[in-house]
């Protein structure tokens, strides 16, 4: 499944995730894939996908294609917009809902960390959208990453330092991460610093 990461400081914000693909018992590493990318930018942002590898593509072709005005930057537009795709996902790209039996709305079947000026952003399977004060983390592995994150922000205000600390901690302990690892930094404007 892989792991992601984001990580928000005053100055700036970071997003980093894992390289591997796996495939149930198979594993497919950067040194074989050609494009281990877990990481787009669309609409402003850089968004990082988890789950099933087409997931990356449906999302990344429909915000890159799409004519809709979608606003990525905060919880309201994000519940917006995915509200609005979820029927697009599930007509043109196929996406099948289904979940459990109690399950009280379709499912997107997807995670995803949404990274920009304003902050970073978490998008869960049933369109549940959080924003993330200091950090967070999806995937397989967010429960190394998520401790590991927190030990290292007592200590460090960098969020590159921060957010290596947890895909490093994701790809020790989870089965479903490995390093190398990518990254990409986002300044934020001094307007939106003390948000």
């Amino acid at each position: 499944m892989s792991t992601i990461v984001a990580v928000k400081t005053e100055k700036e914000v970071v997003l980093a995730a894992d390289s591997l693909s796996s495939y149930g018992s198979t594993r497919l590493s950067s040194r074989f894939d050609a494009s281990p990318s877990k990481i787009f930018q669309a609409r402003g942002s850089y968004i990082g996908v988890v789950g099933s590898a087409a997931h990356f593509l449906v999302l990344r072709d429909l915000l890159t294609t799409s004519n809709e005005e979608y606003s990525l930057s905060s919880i309201e537009g994000i519940f917006a917009a995915f509200r609005s795709m979820h029927p697009i996902l599930k007509k043109e790209y196929f996406l099948r809902t289904e979940e459990e039996d109690d399950s009280p709305y379709e499912s997107s079947q997807m995670d995803i960390l949404i990274a920009n000026e304003a902050g970073i952003f978490g998008v869960h399977s049933l369109r549940e959208v959080f924003s993330y004060q200091h950090f967070w983390a999806t995937g397989s592995g967010w429960t190394f990453a998520l401790g590991a994150m927190h030990a290292r922000l007592e200590s460090s205000s960098d969020a590159l330092s921060i957010a290596m600390a947890g895909i490093e901690a994701a790809a020790e302990f989870d089965q479903a991460s490995a390093l190398p690892a990518e990254h990409v930094r986002i300044e934020r404007s001094q307007e939106l610093r003390s948000c």
